[in-house]
């Protein structure tokens, strides 16, 4: 999650536990990843800008409710989609925000393809370093980790999104992850994990007080990969659920809230306006 404080990035992270089940409350740490808190309304920034038309929208995507809240759901079969992570320029730069990486993928299309869709993809560092594990292109540049702490992330069992040399997706708990010893072509660690093997998340209330416009990744048992986004703030055991019982994704990890984004190609379709650290873009594959 990111605040942009007037001072510069302050490091705030948000928990859901103790000292109240299931709250998500601010806590100082000045190495854990960024939060954004939310609007005086309740709602984040991101529900602020959200084209609504559909005009543009990719075939894989879809717009559904699910138990009131409005979200985007987009199923992404391997066959006709590639699916990568991206955090930096040509340049070496942090891409820094969304629009910024999709506007730089979409512009690169002889090297990466027609990009499709583009959205935030884990927590980061007040430098916007990612937070835990991840992997671009074979190449580790944040190692895997089992550490302790406070925040969403840290609240335990948190997970890995990966795409493995075969192209083929997964999404584990992280011990689970660490013990399979595999060697992914991109990942990203972040947490809590939503879904694990059917079940939800064994520290969320059915429908906690924290709301926020939140998105995630899940993998369906056919290989599938559901990348999806919500509309309205929602918590995170009715995000849990969307991912389990609409989505149809019997594992599931939570990416970010409150500075969730999402591009269809260059386009902002729902817009936090805050930083990111690692983006997923799904391209469309050539034709023969």
């Amino acid at each position: 999650m990111g605040l942009l404080a007037a001072a510069g990035f302050v490091a705030l992270l948000w928990m859901q536990g103790e000292p109240g089940p299931g709250a998500e409350i601010p806590v100082a740490a000045p190495a854990g990843p960024v939060a954004t808190a939310p609007n005086e309304a309740g709602a984040s920034k991101a529900g602020e800008k959200m084209a609504s038309d559909g005009t543009d929208r990719p075939d894989i995507c879809r717009d559904i409710v699910f138990e009131g809240v409005r979200a985007v759901l987009c199923v992404i079969q391997p066959a006709t989609h590639a699916v990568r992570l991206a955090y930096r320029d040509a340049a070496g730069a942090p891409f820094g925000s969304v629009t910024r990486a999709a506007k730089a993928l979409a512009e690169d299309r002889q090297t990466n393809g027609s990009l499709a869709l583009a959205m935030n993809a884990g927590m980061y560092h007040a430098d916007l370093t990612p937070v835990g594990l991840y992997v671009e292109d074979s190449v580790e540049i944040a190692p895997l980790t089992t550490e302790e702490g406070f925040g969403n992330f840290f609240l335990k069992p948190n997970g890995v999104f990966f795409i493995g040399g075969d192209g083929r997706a997964g999404v584990m708990e992280t011990m689970a992850y660490q013990a399979a010893g595999i060697a992914p072509a991109f990942a990203t660690q972040s947490g809590p994990m939503l879904v694990i093997g059917g079940d939800i998340h064994p520290r969320f209330l059915p429908d906690g007080t924290s709301k926020h416009i939140r998105n995630g990744v899940g993998v369906r048992a056919d290989g599938q990969i559901v990348l999806a986004i919500t509309r309205d703030p929602v918590s995170l055991g009715a995000f849990a659920r969307l991912f389990r019982d609409a989505a149809d994704c019997p594992d599931a990890l939570f990416f970010d809230g409150a500075v969730s984004s999402l591009a269809f190609g260059d386009r902002m379709e729902i817009d936090s306006g805050d930083p990111a650290g690692p983006i997923v873009a799904v391209l469309e594959k050539a034709v023969d």
